[in-house]
């Protein structure tokens, strides 16, 4: 059994290709777990296909780098997600090599070797009338440019609390 998040993850990472939402998604699952590595890398290959996507290439092969070398420590936990590590690296380098190259996005699918999980995934899809693996809509800039377009309000309200209660020595 996979965590909702994690399936959620794939869904917007093949389905509508929402990198940030992917980002946001695991973020939460990786704290609850005690920030393991193997959702790091997940999290980490989501945000530099987010960059990628916007042709922040530098910002992009510095995180498909990060992802690589946490890859060597989390193979066992990539596993356990149903996730096929070797393919996995492949895949990291390969895009590395693209983005050296100044090559341009384009969208890939994680190498899902559980088949009951590409299944729920696929289901998940169909559910939120998402087609699994069509590429990126560039011209979606709610998906492409999401990071200027969401409201930060609460983050922002939390953030002056906090430091409010850390000034008045709570």
């Amino acid at each position: 059994m996979y965590p909702k998040a994690y399936i959620d993850y794939l869904v917007h990472f093949h389905g509508d290709r929402d990198y940030f939402e992917c980002h946001e998604l695991l973020e939460e699952q990786w704290k609850r777990d005690g920030r393991p590595n193997g959702w790091l890398v997940l999290i980490q290959i989501a945000v530099a296909f987010y960059h990628y996507r916007r042709g922040n290439m530098s910002g992009a092969l510095r995180l498909i780098r990060r992802a690589q070398a946490l890859l060597e420590e989390a193979r066992g936990m990539i596993r356990q997600l149903g996730l096929d590590d070797q393919a996995l690296e492949a895949l990291l380098g390969d895009t590395a090599a693209r983005i050296v190259r100044g090559e341009p996005y384009r969208s890939v699918e994680l190498p899902i070797r559980d088949r009951s999980l590409y299944e729920q995934c696929l289901a998940a899809c169909a559910k939120q009338q998402l087609a699994w693996g069509q590429p990126s809509d560039l011209g979606n800039v709610d998906v492409v440019n999401k990071h200027q377009r969401r409201d930060r309000s609460g983050i922002l309200a939390e953030r002056e609390r906090k430091k409010r209660a850390k000034a008045e020595g709570k």
